[in-house]
């Protein structure tokens, strides 16, 4: 029976290792919510999944695009109709999981009509500025480069208020309603994962993939101003030092979880605990085995799983129609 849930949480928090567990046991397919994962060229700054995970799970929204192709949330809409289908024409489970929630939302509340990208170099204060004497309704963080770029877009193509022009283009969601979990992580533990994490990325070729991404490819490109190669670009230029790249790697990472955690807040979601990935797995599993019953005896089938969740659990999660026989 096809299903699909989503599996969101800030960066670092473990919620990609987890998905993959959970479609590798299920035989379910992947959608990345990843802005970095879609280029094929970044893969140890993106933190994307292996080739061993990447054989073994089917993923959509990985690998679709060079640096200097453009991705948008059209793009991405067009990845998510591709991975529903696949999963509803084999009988699967789709996990939707990734950090850029903004795509998720997108998703959930409709798009906009989509208009060409302004050229105009203004600042982002200068845009700032002018929204905020234009459009009293848009909610836009000053230092919000894409959504400002998106506003400055809309107003130059359209002549409208931005605001008011996207509720009357607003197009019909595509997800009406979606289980949705946060994986969460307290943020000691987080610093934790994320300064093992950048220590990784650094053992793993961090610099070396940054400096062959800036000899190919115009280092201003959106995607070479992510964390993680920003850093590089300093670094190889000699304004920091190797210490200094893994402090502020760190620093702008949990920058963004902060962040992440703040826009997370906007959805109806299911917490589960980070810090203990087998109850969050047992909590997941649970959810999961209220949508089928052919999942349902699937997961009993499974040795593993079976010894994870208690017995009483499976009475009244797995077969509750065995419990009215009682």
């Amino acid at each position: 029976m096809f299903f699909e849930f989503a599996l969101i949480g800030t960066t670092a928090s473990g919620k990609s290792e987890l998905a993959n567990a959970i479609a590798s046991e299920f035989e379910a397919i992947i959608l990345s919510l990843d802005s970095l994962c879609v280029y094929k060229e970044i893969n140890i700054a993106s933190a994307k999944p292996d080739k061993t995970a990447l054989e073994r799970v089917e993923h959509f929204g990985v690998n679709l695009l060079s640096v200097a192709d453009k991705f948008n949330v059209a793009l991405f809409f067009d990845e998510y109709k591709r991975a529903r289908k696949r999963a509803f024409e084999f009988d699967k489970a789709l996990i939707i999981v990734g950090g850029t929630s903004f795509y998720l939302r997108a998703l959930m509340s409709g798009l906009s009509q989509n208009v060409p990208e302004s050229t105009t170099p203004l600042s982002n204060d200068a845009i700032f500025a002018l929204m905020s004497e234009l459009d009293k309704n848009a909610k836009i963080a000053p230092n919000d480069t894409y959504r400002l770029r998106k506003w400055l877009s809309i107003y130059e193509n359209t002549g409208q208020i931005p605001s008011e022009f996207q509720k009357k283009s607003l197009q019909e969601p595509l997800i009406k309603e979606l289980e949705i979990f946060e994986l969460v992580v307290d943020k000691e533990n987080l610093r934790q994962k994320v300064e093992f994490r950048t220590q990784n990325m650094l053992k793993m070729g961090l610099v070396d993939e940054a400096r062959a991404l800036f000899a190919k490819f115009d280092e201003s490109l959106k995607p070479l101003n992510s964390i993680g190669l920003k850093e590089c670009k300093d670094f190889l230029a000699g304004k920091i030092t190797h210490a200094e790249l893994a402090t502020l790697i760190n620093t702008h990472t949990m920058q963004l979880a902060k962040r992440q955690r703040t826009f997370n807040k906007k959805f109806k979601r299911v917490q589960i605990c980070g810090d203990e990935a087998l109850q969050s797995r047992m909590r997941i599993w649970m959810r999961l085995c209220r949508h089928s019953k052919k999942l349902n005896v699937w997961i009993l089938s499974r040795s593993l799983t079976a010894e994870l969740i208690p017995l009483s659990v499976q009475t009244v999660y797995i077969f509750p129609e065995e419990r009215h026989k009682e």
